[in-house]
């Protein structure tokens, strides 16, 4: 049996770990990335703004566990809505079509991918965000988004978000 293990412990205070504008909308901050925990997972904070919304979509090769720490967001799970707020835990299955939406005026979560296959498509979605910047905000931007997915894999993009209007 292989043990996949991290090659160096990983400290990282509140505000720290690289940021990074997210083209699907809202500011990544890389905790933990794939290389650091020997590919077993990768975790990065997501602040987002009211309204941000995914695609109906599915990670094939990776659980997607997200942590809300602020706000609220409805959980689109294999067809079923579900309300969640701070505390407030989703586990995505690789294979299980899901999609958000923030219903607060903003929210922040844990975001949890095992093991951390994903992450090429998340960084090539994303693009740095320059140290101080207080906006944290940039285009939204989905053909970047649907582009990474096509090179990168680690995400199925299924079709639109599936939440009706509010």
């Amino acid at each position: 049996m292989e043990t996949v293990s991290s090659p160096a412990a990983i400290i990282r205070a509140e505000e720290q770990g690289e940021r990074r504008w997210f083209f699907g909308g809202g500011v990544h901050t890389w905790k933990a990335r794939a290389a650091e925990t020997g590919g077993a997972f990768l975790l990065f904070e997501d602040q987002m703004g009211g309204g941000k919304m995914t695609p109906l979509h599915t990670h094939p090769d990776s659980d997607e566990s997200m942590y809300i720490l602020e706000g609220e967001i409805i959980m689109h799970m294999d067809g079923v809505e579900h309300r969640l707020g701070a505390g407030g835990l989703a586990v995505a299955p690789r294979g299980v079509p899901h999609a958000f939406m923030v219903v607060s005026e903003s929210a922040r979560m844990l975001c949890l991918h095992t093991p951390g296959c994903c992450e090429a498509f998340y960084w090539d979605a994303s693009t740095p965000l320059a140290d101080g910047d207080p906006s944290g905000t940039g285009p939204v931007d989905f053909g970047k988004v649907q582009e990474s997915a096509r090179r990168n894999g680690g995400i199925e993009l299924l079709g639109p978000p599936p939440f009706a209007p509010r």
